[in-house]
This record gives C-alpha cells, sequence and structure tokens, in this order.
C-alpha cells in the first residue's frame, strides 16, 4: 500500500472518530431528547461514513468490503434521516417535553394558528355572535 493512500486511510478514520466523540460527548450533554436525537443522527453519518470511506479507500474499490461498505453508507444517508425524524416525530406526539430553553416550537404554533383559523370560519369566536346570543 502506497503512502499517499496510508495517509488519506488514517485521516477519513480521524474524521470519523472525532466526530462519534464529539457525537458521544454530545449525547451525554443535551438537556433533552430532541437535542440528543440530533447529535445522534450526527454521530451516525459524520462518524460512519468517513470511517467506511477509508474502509474502501485502504481495501481498495474492487474488492469485497468495497461493495458492501458502500452499500452501508447509502443505506445510512438514506436510513438514518427517516429514523431521527420518526424517532423525534414519536417523542413529540407521546409529549416529550422540549428543554425549557428552546428558541420556539414551530409545530404547537402552527396548530394553534390552525385552530384559530378553524374557529374563526365557523364563527365559533364569541365576538363573532350577535347581541342576544350567549353560551348555555
Amino acid at each position: 500500500m502506497s503512502t499517499v493512500i496510508v495517509v488519506v486511510v488514517a485521516v477519513l478514520a480521524l474524521v470519523g472518530l472525532v466526530f462519534s466523540v464529539s457525537g458521544a460527548v454530545g449525547i451525554l450533554r443535551m438537556p433533552d431528547v430532541y437535542c440528543r436525537i440530533q447529535c445522534s443522527s450526527k454521530t451516525i453519518t459524520m462518524g460512519a461514513l468517513p470511517a467506511l470511506v477509508a474502509l474502501v479507500v485502504g481495501e481498495g474499490f474492487e474488492s469485497a468490503y468495497a461493495a458492501r461498505a458502500l452499500i452501508v453508507a447509502a443505506l445510512l444517508l438514506t436510513v438514518n434521516p427517516a429514523a431521527s425524524h420518526a424517532l423525534a416525530r414519536a417523542a413529540y406526539r407521546a409529549g416529550v417535553p422540549m428543554w425549557d430553553g428552546a428558541v420556539r416550537d414551530d409545530v404547537k404554533a402552527m396548530k394553534a394558528a390552525e385552530a384559530e383559523d378553524a374557529d374563526h370560519r365557523h364563527g365559533d369566536r364569541p365576538e363573532d355572535r350577535r347581541e342576544g346570543e350567549h353560551d348555555d
């Protein structure tokens, strides 16, 4: 194996290691489940992909390892975002609270706006009632 290939493999493996360690630290330090999901997603994507590319470069493009590593990389790129989204959505629907320091909750704001719009369309607002009408 040439020196250039060894250096490329070492750099790719180091990049994967750095992202994996930073993601693991983030999972431990993040305040809520949503931030931890983001950290775990980053760890899987940016930690595993450079390691898989290092394997392909180190073993050669025509080896049995290369084909398997590229298949795993393609699956990681497609399944990981979908799985992270599904996990975060399930946590939100189950009522897992967001961190108090979170900037905003877009889904909650969107649902409130939709409910207000539905009330307005159906005339359920008290100011839309005619004089003499009241709640019983």
